[in-house]
């Protein structure tokens, strides 16, 4: 029969068994390995650490870096003054001949050019800070610089005490105007701020559609309202507020009574409840003798 209790071995029996129990620094090495941190280092770092070690040697050496630093710029060099990469020509696509002459003299490119010291958005921006564009776009296509420009339109003439300048439809100023002859299908605005009301001004000229014959221009008093000069040296004086509405009352008024036929010099409409008409001394001289005619008869 076998004893229930096992014999207990001795410790310095070498046929005993080994405890499996890891030791206290095998099982915190063990931890610290399948640390995920650790993991990623030797997985990456190690290998990157490896590789780029004898870079970082041969490297450390002045002169090295330097020969190194030189063969780079000459491949540089060599691959942006390849003929494919040049650029010969420009073609400004979409602009008057005058505002083509600006561009170019803008951007001022020495061509050939190689297409790697081009800047487009700086280019572009030079561009759009042109007066008479609106927008351009830049593109390089087999050795030519495309530039295509939106230009903004003329609407209005503006006169100035030294000279005429063209306006677009929101008062941006486009280009000088040698003579108000050679744009006479625009219509002639004057005053201080003028331009910056550029488009009330429109407003109040598409509602003085009947007075076109006869409208010279719109004039820009104290920078806040209008007075529209007709022929025949009338003028009316618009007010500061709602000044179209006003407009359209005396256009009806003229179409039923003939006002502005009438010698009338100026029509203030400043006073929306009460009008104001200036009569000519001619005018003003023959209403005194029919009213002096009518007294005369009543004393009769």
């Amino acid at each position: 029969m076998q004893p229930l209790i096992a014999p207990k071995r001795h410790q310095n029996n070498p046929s005993a068994r080994r405890d499996p129990a890891p030791s206290r620094g095998s099982y915190r090495l063990q931890r610290f390995l399948l640390n995920p941190w650790v993991q990623v280092f030797l997985r990456l770092g190690v290998p990157i650490l490896i590789i780029t070690l004898p870079f970082a040697v041969y490297f450390s050496d002045t002169a090295r870096r330097t020969a190194a630093m030189t063969f780079v710029q000459e491949m540089k060099h060599t691959i942006e003054e390849r003929p494919e990469y040049q650029v010969t020509l420009m073609s400004i696509d979409g602009a008057s001949p005058e505002l083509t002459d600006g561009v170019r003299r803008a951007l001022a490119l020495e061509l050939p050019i190689s297409s790697f010291h081009i800047d487009l958005a700086a280019l572009r921006a030079q561009i759009e800070n042109l007066d008479a564009v609106a927008h351009a776009d830049l593109r390089i296509n087999t050795g030519i610089l495309q530039v295509s420009i939106s230009e903004r339109a003329p609407a209005l003439v503006w006169r100035l005490q030294d000279g005429l300048q063209l306006l677009d439809a929101t008062g941006r100023r486009l280009a000088l105007l040698r003579a108000r002859t050679d744009r006479m299908d625009l219509p002639l605005i004057a005053g201080e701020g003028a331009n910056l009301a550029a488009q009330e001004a429109l407003r109040l000229l598409m509602v003085a559609g009947p007075l076109s014959p006869r409208l010279r221009g719109l004039v820009r008093v104290g920078a806040r309202r209008w007075d529209m000069v007709l022929d025949r040296g009338q003028r009316i004086l618009l007010p500061q507020n709602d000044p179209e509405n006003a407009l359209k009352r005396l256009i009806a008024l003229d179409q039923a009574q003939s006002l502005l036929a009438r010698d009338v010099p100026v029509i203030d409409l400043r006073i929306t409840a009460r009008p104001v008409l200036q009569l000519s001394p001619q005018a003003l001289e023959v209403l005194r003798r029919k009213n002096d005619n009518l007294s005369v008869g009543t004393k009769l």
